[in-house]
C-alpha cells in the first residue's frame, strides 16, 4: 500500500524522529511504503496568515489521485480496527492515501475542504511532532491487524 504523509515542520535528530523511523521501517518490512513530505514556511508569518501559507504548501504536496485524510481534532476518532478496515477498503480499491498534519495554528479552511476525510486522534490536543509518531504506530497496527499478526491484541 502506498502512503504519503505531508506534515508541517521538520522532524530530525530527536527521540521522536527515531520512534517515527522505527515504525516506518516496520511498515516497509510489511510492504507498505510511507513517503514523507515536510513543508515549512520560513518567512515570519503568524496566525491566520501562517495557516493560509502552510495550507498552500500542504495542498501543493498532495500526490494526485490520493484519498486525503486530514488529521484534525474536529474529525471523528476511529478504533484501530475501524481504521484498519478503512485502509483495507482503500488498498483494495487501489487508492494511495495521503495523511496531512498541520502546524501549530491548524489547517487553513481550504485544506479541510480538500480533504476526503477528517480524522481525530481523540479529544485531547497533541503536539504535531508527536502526532507523526502516533500515526506511524497506528499505520503499523493497522497493517498488523490486516495481516492477522499478534502485534494488535484487542
Amino acid at each position: 500500500m502506498r502512503l504519503t504523509l505531508v506534515a508541517v515542520g521538520r522532524l530530525r535528530g530527536e527521540p521522536l524522529a527515531e520512534a517515527f523511523g522505527e515504525y516506518a521501517k516496520r511498515l516497509k518490512a510489511g510492504r507498505w511504503s510511507l513517503d514523507v513530505v515536510e513543508v515549512e514556511e520560513r518567512r515570519k508569518l503568524a496566525g491566520p496568515e501562517l495557516a493560509m501559507r502552510e495550507g498552500e504548501l500542504i495542498l501543493a504536496a498532495i500526490p494526485p489521485d490520493s484519498h486525503v485524510v486530514a488529521l484534525d481534532g474536529r474529525g471523528p476518532a476511529l478504533t484501530s480496527e475501524a481504521f484498519a478496515a478503512r485502509l483495507r477498503q482503500l488498498r483494495d480499491d487501489g487508492r494511495r492515501v495521503c495523511f496531512l498534519i498541520g502546524g501549530a495554528d491548524g489547517f487553513a479552511p481550504a485544506v479541510r475542504e480538500a480533504a476526503d476525510q477528517l480524522l481525530g486522534l481523540g479529544a485531547m490536543t497533541w503536539p504535531h511532532k508527536l502526532v507523526r509518531v502516533m500515526l506511524a504506530e497506528q499505520l503499523f497496527r493497522a497493517q498488523s491487524i490486516l495481516a492477522g499478526h499478534p502485534y494488535h491484541r484487542a
